[in-house]
């Protein structure tokens, strides 16, 4: 049976636990840097957290995800990035990463937003439609895992930067340091 989920815009008292989230479903992915709660603060930090949904079963957060800007080096605007997602381990193959997902390609579609982009598992994301597009490459990333979703028909050409939030490593000074010792 599916539980009930609720999607819905984080709110500052939901921080620390989508801290938690993200790492409780990366830290057996073995593909993952372990870098992901670090990517979402520096994200959030530099307010490059265009949209980050919780889901909630049953009052509990048990997902997030996060989009933020992307550059084209083709000079298309308007474009966002995808993630990370996370769901905790116990939550997943439950349709709730597939919820949040939709609800915040939903809400990009509504902010007039052109497309979106991620590097992730190509079983995954092609159910909602992200393709491999050709001429559309992530430098250092196999052209396999790197996917893309025009909303308006365009398809940019070039090379997508995503944030420099996403070469946080919790190595910084500032706020991940206190994170990585607590």
């Amino acid at each position: 049976m599916k539980p009930e989920i609720t999607i819905r815009s984080e709110t500052d008292a939901d921080i620390g636990t989508i801290t938690k989230v993200t790492i409780a479903a990366f830290k057996t992915l073995e593909i993952s840097n372990h870098t992901e709660q670090f990517i979402i603060e520096a994200l959030r930090a530099a307010k490059a957290l265009t949209i980050s949904l919780v889901a909630e079963v049953n009052d509990r957060v048990v997902g997030h995800i996060a989009f933020s800007p992307v550059t084209i080096s083709d000079g298309t605007r308007n474009w966002y990035g995808l993630g990370p997602v996370s769901v905790l381990l116990e939550y997943q193959r439950q349709g709730i990463g597939k919820a949040l997902i939709r609800e915040g390609l939903s809400r990009l579609k509504d902010m007039n937003a052109q497309g979106c982009c991620l590097v992730g598992h190509p079983d995954y994301y092609r159910k909602f439609g992200f393709k491999n597009l050709p001429g559309l490459v992530h430098e250092g990333v196999p052209p396999e895992v790197f996917f893309a979703l025009p909303f308006d028909g365009h398809t940019p050409q070039g090379t997508v930067t995503f944030h420099d939030g996403f070469k946080a490593d919790g190595q910084q000074e500032g706020a991940g340091d206190a994170l990585q010792r607590a």
